[in-house]
């Protein structure tokens, strides 16, 4: 290994039946369920874990959660379809292109977990925009 690398992201969830259920849809895989509270998705090298902590233990959360999961995704346009259909607590109006040449959009998973989709073949990875 040359270095660190990510390879889990925790969801917090504060229900995850809906979170199963919804990132189902979303990412067209059942995922994998590791504990009562804990189910894991693998998105490529990294595991996004949703995880459903005890009341007792959840932290309250930011009116806009600054942290966004990025997700490359093959069709941004099939995607977008899914995740609208899924029922997340907020959708974008329509995918765009940024300008630095990402085509995206961004939703909120249905506890307010921002994401955001890209086009596989529009990804910006770092470098001269434009």
């Amino acid at each position: 290994m040359s270095g660190p690398r990510v390879f889990r992201l925790i969801q917090p969830v504060d229900d995850v039946e809906v979170a199963v259920a919804f990132y189902t849809a979303v990412l067209g895989d059942p995922g994998e369920r590791i504990a009562v509270n804990r189910h894991y998705f693998r998105c490529g090298d990294v595991v996004l874990a949703c995880v459903e902590a005890p009341l007792e233990h959840r932290e309250p959360r930011p009116r806009r959660d600054p942290r966004i999961v990025y997700l490359a995704v093959d069709d941004v346009d099939e995607t977008f379809e899914r995740v609208r259909a899924a029922g997340p607590r907020w959708i974008d109006d329509a995918i765009e292109t940024q300008f630095w040449g990402e085509r995206s959009f961004y939703a909120d998973d249905p506890f307010g977990n921002p994401l955001c989709f890209v086009q596989e073949d529009t990804l910006y990875l770092g470098g001269p925009v434009g």
